[in-house]
Formats: structure tokens, sequence, C-alpha cells
């Protein structure tokens, strides 16, 4: 399929950090908002901005984003980062899509939890009125941060359910903090009543898949490691659960040493819900167009299968019963034009 093509295929994505999407431009602006210098020459910015092809390891791939830290650290920072975010996924003609971020990472001169989440609401919130590409907040937790800090965080944002933030998530260090260990963590999350995604399976262990979808996440990002356990693979797929995919970032951290070790062909070919995403637009130096466009040289992905794909997507959001239907329904229409 034509990249054009492809680019008009209306889409809905799950796996989008704000801090790791944000534009070059956009990049520039915040740091003048920051006073903070930048190289002149955009091809030495995205060098600072942009992870390698091959990173050493997920951590190696995650300090990339030190660099965007301190940009982020205001409100007006945060609602104009948000709305850059949605404003890139309208351009590629995305209907749905769900921004996760952690807030602990912009409370470095003072604002609140709440303060943050509330200003990439207000972000996301413009930029729908604008483009109409309807978006929602997901809360992250950090796996290496202090469990008491991160429960603290969820309780003081919780209250903004149903204004936009819809569920919470756990990133970060898998390899040092697995699942199994942050048991206790996500069942508290659990209990304040929000749905849960989870990234799990991106460092090679599997066992961190088979532990979320026991304690039941409905949603696993990355879940690479699956292609290492059919049992697991099952496990998953009886319990419904959704697989956000990431192909560009996993093959830059290891998680997917090649296409041989990626595990989209198992999971397609068992019925396993998948889902496209981009993780990380700048980081990544992707967009969902690109990766549509390697899952159809590399797979042979159809038109028919990211119909399927954005329907699963849409079916495992945690948007609200009415906007599921109207956005299944926009999908239809537009897929049978």
């Amino acid at each position: 399929m034509q990249e054009e093509m492809l680019h008009q295929l209306a889409k809905a994505e799950l796996h989008c950090h704000l801090d790791g999407s944000l534009s070059l431009n956009t990049i520039r602006q915040l740091a003048e908002m920051a006073h903070i210098s930048l190289p002149n020459r955009d091809e030495d910015l995205r060098n600072l901005i942009t992870a390698p092809t091959r990173t050493k390891s997920l951590l190696d791939y995650l300090t990339v984003f030190d660099f965007i830290r301190p940009l982020l650290q205001t409100k007006e920072a945060l609602r104009f980062a948000a709305y850059d975010v949605v404003a890139q996924a309208a351009r590629e003609n995305v209907l749905y899509m769900e921004i996760r971020f952690a807030p602990e990472l912009s409370t470095d001169q003072g604002l609140t939890a709440l303060e943050t989440v509330e200003a990439v609401l207000e972000g996301i919130q413009q930029a729908e009125a604008e483009f109409g590409t309807l978006a929602k907040v997901l809360v992250c937790g950090l796996k290496q941060s202090d469990p008491e800090q991160t429960q603290a965080i969820f309780q003081e944002v919780v209250s903004l359910a149903h204004k936009g933030l819809v569920g919470f998530d756990f990133a970060g260090n898998e390899a040092d903090y697995p699942t199994k260990l942050l048991t206790k963590a996500i069942e508290e999350t659990q209990s304040l009543g929000l749905p849960m995604t989870f990234h799990a399976g991106e460092c090679g262990c599997v066992a961190n898949v088979a532990h979320a979808v026991q304690l039941g996440i409905s949603r696993i990002g990355h879940g690479t490691a699956l292609l290492k356990d059919h049992e697991v693979i099952e496990d998953v797929i009886k319990a419904g659960a959704t697989v956000e995919m990431c192909l560009t970032s996993n093959l830059q951290t290891g998680a997917a040493s090649s296409l041989a070790d990626f595990p989209y062909q198992v999971l397609y070919d068992l019925g396993a819900n998948i889902t496209i995403n981009t993780d990380n637009r700048t980081v990544s130096d992707t967009t969902l167009t690109k990766e549509y466009s390697l899952f159809a040289q590399y797979f042979g992905t159809s038109k028919e299968d990211f119909y399927r794909f954005n329907q699963n997507a849409i079916r495992a959001s945690f948007s609200t019963e009415a906007e599921k239907e109207k956005l299944l329904k926009q999908l239809e229409i537009a897929y049978h034009k």
C-alpha cells in the first residue's frame, strides 16, 4: 500500500507518550518559554531528542527524555504540548487517541500533579475543538518511583475522572521492577475505579505480561516478549486483553532484536486483539503513517487488517460506550467509502 493511502486511513491510537511526541517547532517554542537555549540547526536538535536506531536497552532509550523534562514544568507548557500532539495526530486522520504522561516529571518547579493533568486536559480539549480528534488522558506512575508517591498522585488526580482522565498506567524501568513486585501498587490503583493499561514484556520477560493479565489488566503496553510463550499468549486472548504494539520503538530498545523476534504474526494468526501505536513520535522519529507503512511492508498488513486493528483500539479504549459507538460508526464509514 502506498504511504499516501495509509496516511488517508482513519486511525485510532492508544499508546502515545506526551513528552516523547513533541514536534520540533513546539520544542523550540517550549525552550524559548523556559529560557533554555537549543542548537540552531534542526539536525543538531533532532540528535538530542531522537533515540538512536539501536540503543543498548530500554533505559538507554529513556535517557533522551531527560532533555524534554525541563520544558514541561508550567501549565502553559503542558497545555501547548498536549495541543501539539493532538494536532499532529489530527493531520494523520486520527479519530481518537489516548495521551499518557507522568505528572511527577512536571512538578520540578512547584506544579501539583492535579495542575499538570488539568493543563494537559485543557490542551487536548482546545485541539479537539479545532481539529475534531477526540483525545483522552492516561496518567502514568513510574515503576522505579516510590509507590507511596505514585499512589498519592493517582489519588490526587482521580477527581478528574470523566473530565478527560480515563485511566492509569505504569511505565519506566521494567527490568528492575517486574510486574510481580508491583502487585500491591497495581491493586491499590485498581481500587480507585479507573481502568488500567500497563507496560509489560518490553524487556524480554514474558512473566511480566502474564502477571499483568492475572491481575485483571485489560491492556498491555508493548507485550513484545509474548513471542517466547504461547501459553501466555493464550492467556492474553482468553482474557480478551489488547496488545498495544509499537514496532519502531521495540526495535530501537532491543525489545525485539529483529523483525523475526517481533510477535505480530503469531498474535495475528491466533486472533489476538492487536493495535498499532507510535509510542513516541519524536524520540522514535515516527508517525502512525510510518508505523502502518512498516507493517504493510514487513508483514503484508492489509487495509482490512488496519480496519480491524482500529476497531480493536476503539473497543479497548477507555472512552465511554457512547463515544465508542460513535467512533466505530465513523470508522466504518471511513473504511467503506
